[in-house]
């Protein structure tokens, strides 16, 4: 598969996670879905690298890049969550799925050529996918402040666009399974560590579990999807094609959930998918 690819299943997964976080995070504490969702990541991702014979030894470079990445990982995790959690949608989704402008900007700061049509096409992306996700909010009810909630969600962003670079060096340098494996061993140290210390709840109930342990698989084949893409041409266009979950979101949620969609939304959608288009020719 290509990089434009594996960055589409990954927006695919992330966006059924997102339309499960819908119904979950009005009954369940954040802190324990974000547990048993990268618990299960990383019990799916460790039983598919033993079934695929790749668990192996890493270079000493690939293992710091990885451990990088599932820092930012974690960053970006409660980074999203507590900006979504104060609001409003129409704030806070355009500035996270703004993180492949980071992606491709540190591509370039590497002194990689990204043509003026490419960028061109990387912002119609994130000025669709931003549009769908913030037209998506409907609501009046007053929110906190603005200023941690811009934090928050800037936070995310970098966090999201350092996970994929620290994890997509590192798979470039070694195997994408065993070095995916140590992200997600250390976001899950991490986590448990701030969960510790911040005395905050592991266990979201039982009803919850199922769909948590749904959302926990969606999100290792994601990640997998867009760290894998380091040892294919044009890897950053898999962070660029990942972004679009935000957008796959609300159109799942029309699909399933009869939420209803604009006309601007669905002018969103082609602009985005228009881009995406133009990258993989």
């Amino acid at each position: 598969m290509s990089a434009l690819a594996l960055g589409l299943v990954a927006a695919l997964c992330w966006g059924f996670h997102d339309i499960c976080v819908r119904f979950l995070s009005q009954k369940t504490s954040i802190s324990a879905c974000i547990f048993i969702v990268i618990l299960t990541g990383l019990v799916f991702h460790t039983l598919s690298t033993l079934g695929t014979g790749t668990f192996q030894g890493l270079p000493r470079k690939a293992i710091y890049l990885s451990i990088g990445a599932g820092a930012c990982f974690v960053i970006a995790t409660f980074g999203l969550y507590h900006a979504f959690e104060r609001g409003p949608v129409r704030l806070v989704a355009p500035l996270i799925a703004g993180y492949p402008i980071l992606s491709v900007s540190w591509f370039a700061l590497q002194g990689n050529a990204v043509s003026a049509l490419q960028w061109l096409a990387v912002l119609a992306i994130v000025g669709g996918v931003s549009c769908v996700a913030a037209l998506s909010d409907t609501s009046n009810e007053k929110t906190p402040a603005i200023g941690p909630t811009i934090v928050y969600a800037l936070i995310a962003a970098a966090g999201f666009a350092g996970t994929f670079a620290f994890g997509q060096s590192a798979a470039s340098i070694s195997h994408e399974m065993p070095s995916t494996l140590v992200t997600r061993v250390t976001a899950l140290l991490l986590v448990v560590g701030l969960l510790i210390l911040f005395k905050l709840p592991f266990w979201p109930g039982r009803k919850a579990l199922p769909w948590l342990i749904a959302m926990g698989i969606a999100d290792g084949i994601a990640l997998m999807c867009v760290l894998s893409a380091g040892t294919l041409e044009n890897a950053k266009y898999a962070a660029v094609s990942s972004s679009l979950f935000g957008m796959l979101t609300v159109v799942l949620a029309w699909m399933f959930l009869k939420e209803r969609m604009t006309l601007a939304q669905w002018a969103g959608c082609a602009v985005a998918f228009t881009g995406v288009g133009f990258l993989a020719l």
